[in-house]
């Protein structure tokens, strides 16, 4: 298995693991990895909660469907971050959402009961591994509450504002790349993609903001 444990000891799951460690604890754990090309998915709804995911390269969209196949992206996860955490941690039978290529990708898989259940061994690091998933989880959870309150939002306008100024937030600067095309925010956003289109247009007529493609500046009110 040809991986790199220098881009793995960056994960938060294997925070204060050593490569040394990380070499006896892989198989440990029944990791396995998959590429997967853009579009593909790695788990769907309805499958057994059975695997965690570690993204190595490209990206994940977390996709959640309804009765009538309306997509929304509940979270995109990059290197060197985990998917399928939270539903391992709670006992989930089947998964309620998708995992879907955002882009071709390769991904390291580890078995669920390995991961939340000490090996028969008792090692000293899989006791780490365990309180490190406790932490990812907790993050994991503010993160989705604060989506909930984005998407909580009663309009469109609201919903977009709150999303791009939050993304100028992360990125420290008022002008910033936007992660997703137009139809992928839309369903981030859970709107649709030509009444978003539309107020992305009246806000640049407004002066509210400029953007190109994902190139996005906001622009301070006039006081």
């Amino acid at each position: 298995m040809e991986i790199s444990f220098a881009l793995l000891c960056q994960s938060p799951l294997f925070q204060g693991v050593t490569p040394q460690e990380l070499g006896q604890m892989l198989p440990c754990l029944g990791a396995q990895q998959r590429r997967a090309s853009r579009g593909q998915l790695l788990f769907h709804a309805g499958q057994p909660a059975r695997w965690v995911g570690l993204v190595l390269e490209g990206a994940v969209h977390i996709v959640q469907e309804d009765y009538y196949g309306s997509r929304s992206i509940v979270a995109t996860i990059q290197p060197p971050e985990l998917f399928g955490e939270a539903f391992a941690c709670a006992g989930v039978q089947v998964l309620p959402v998708s995992a879907e290529a955002a882009q071709d990708c390769r991904v390291l898989l580890l078995d669920v009961q390995r991961v939340i259940a000490t090996c028969s061994d008792a090692c000293a690091f899989h006791q780490r591994l365990v309180g490190n998933l406790l932490g990812i989880v907790a993050r994991k959870n503010l993160t989705l509450t604060k989506k909930l309150a984005l998407v909580s939002k009663k309009t469109t306008r609201e919903k977009l504002m709150a999303y791009l100024m939050e993304e100028a937030r992360r990125a420290g600067s008022p002008a910033f790349t936007l992660p997703y095309d137009r139809q992928t925010l839309a369903d981030y956003l859970g709107v649709d993609r030509s009444a978003m289109s539309s107020e992305l247009s009246k806000l640049r007529r407004a002066g509210v903001l400029d953007c190109k493609g994902r190139q996005v500046r906001l622009h301070k009110p006039e006081p």
